[in-house]
């Protein structure tokens, strides 16, 4: 038996990590703004990169064997050698164990409802059951997947029913105008109030003469053009990474800008390697990883990317005009966030199957042309997400402070 009774707030955060570094560096935002001398945040990760990110006071992590995707519904130990159902129970068992321990006042689960594979189904029917006081939250980006394709997945999976028993909110960060899945995904309306739209998640804003520092440290001068080309993790960045450097082969002598290549720390290193000669023989430097990616985002005149949740949300924070080349496999949800964020002005986009050399310049020099009216359509965009969390967790505080118990918990 175990008894909490503490001044201090404990916080539990589940990130979906599979294969890329989106999830982890939204849940560290997220805990960083969260935390507090009183405030404890433990994330719970499979990310490999997880000890390679400097966590502040009051937050540290748990790591469960990482995993990587195989297709949409089969997954892979990613280091070690044990199958898929061998390593599900390792981090089913190890998610219930830390929530034993920890006894958090508060279960924030990253994505997947019941996590990958429902591994974190038993974690949630232990709090409802034995330690109701926690409050459940699921955390979900702007865009999931296409509306019929999240519908048929929650509907197979029971998700819809487990929302109403598990879950006391539903978090989405995302602004409910831009794309709303209470109607993409047709959460029943019993529960359409424990919605919360908190808006798009900032990132760490830099001051003017921090971005004079990082591009003098690249030898990047007041007057050059800085484009950075990021692909999140690498993993499936390859074909953007490859357009890029075609353009610059296509018109050698042409493109009156410097450039900088971040492959990505999950590119194999055989692919990894061959874009670093290419990139070499066209002045062009690339690197596998930068634990500090949004200073260089701040430092560029564009950013080129795949347009994930987490980049674009690094992208609007520093508000530099960015060139969006969206995945549209296995999922749509990159093209969907492009066609949507594009259409408030907020960033350009060239679907997958359409980029030439031609048009990947063209739309280069277009960003720099207009990068004035770019940076101000974004200032004028609210990145709400992380005070609206603030204020939920004031508002759960509260009701904790009014309505105080010394919680007995049973294994």
């Amino acid at each position: 038996m175990q008894s909490r009774n503490s001044t201090t707030y404990n916080i539990l955060m589940y990130s979906h990590d599979t294969y890329g570094l989106g999830h982890i560096r939204r849940t560290m935002a997220i805990a960083n703004h969260l935390r507090d001398k009183n405030t404890n945040v433990l994330i719970l990760t499979g990310s490999p990169l997880a000890g390679r990110f400097q966590f502040p006071e009051q937050v540290d992590f748990v790591r469960i064997p990482g995993m990587i995707k195989r297709t949409n519904e089969e997954y892979q130990s990613l280091s070690i050698r044990i199958d898929q159902e061998q390593a599900l129970s390792i981090r089913t068992n190890i998610i219930l164990a830390t929530v034993k321990t920890f006894l958090p006042d508060l279960f924030i689960v990253d994505k997947e409802p019941l996590g990958l594979k429902k591994e974190v189904l038993p974690t949630l029917e232990w709090l409802k059951s034995t330690n109701p006081t926690t409050k459940t939250v699921l955390g979900l980006r702007d865009i999931l997947d296409e509306s019929e394709v999240i519908q048929n997945d929650w509907q197979a999976k029971n998700v819809y029913e487990y929302l109403e028993q598990l879950y006391d909110e539903i978090w989405v960060y995302g602004n409910k105008y831009i794309y709303n899945p209470i109607e993409m995904y047709k959460i029943p309306l019993s529960i359409h109030n424990r919605v919360k739209f908190t808006g798009y998640i900032p990132r760490k804003t830099l001051k003017p003469s921090k971005k004079s520092r990082v591009r003098k440290r690249y030898r990047i001068m007041e007057d050059d053009k800085f484009i950075l080309v990021t692909t999140g993790g690498g993993g499936d960045g390859f074909e953007v990474i490859d357009h890029y450097l075609a353009m610059h082969d296509y018109f050698p002598t042409s493109l009156p800008f410097k450039s900088m290549i971040i492959t990505g720390p999950f590119m194999p290193k055989r692919v990894r390697e061959n874009f670093k000669n290419r990139a070499k023989k066209l002045g062009i430097k690339t690197i596998p990883f930068h634990p500090r990616l949004e200073e260089l985002i701040a430092a560029a005149d564009v950013v080129i990317s795949m347009g994930g949740y987490n980049t674009i949300c690094e992208i609007l924070t520093q508000q530099t005009p960015a060139l969006i080349i969206p995945r549209e496999t296995p999922r749509k949800e990159q093209l969907i966030r492009a066609e949507r964020l594009k259409s408030q002005g907020l960033l350009d986009f060239i679907p997958w199957t359409e980029v030439t050399p031609q048009l990947f310049r063209d739309k280069i020099f277009s960003l720099l042309n207009n990068h004035r009216q770019y940076s101000e359509t974004i200032n004028s965009f609210e990145l709400s997400g992380l005070d609206t969390m603030l204020a939920r967790l004031t508002s759960f505080k509260t009701e904790n402070a009014e309505n105080p118990q010394d919680s007995t918990i049973g294994k």
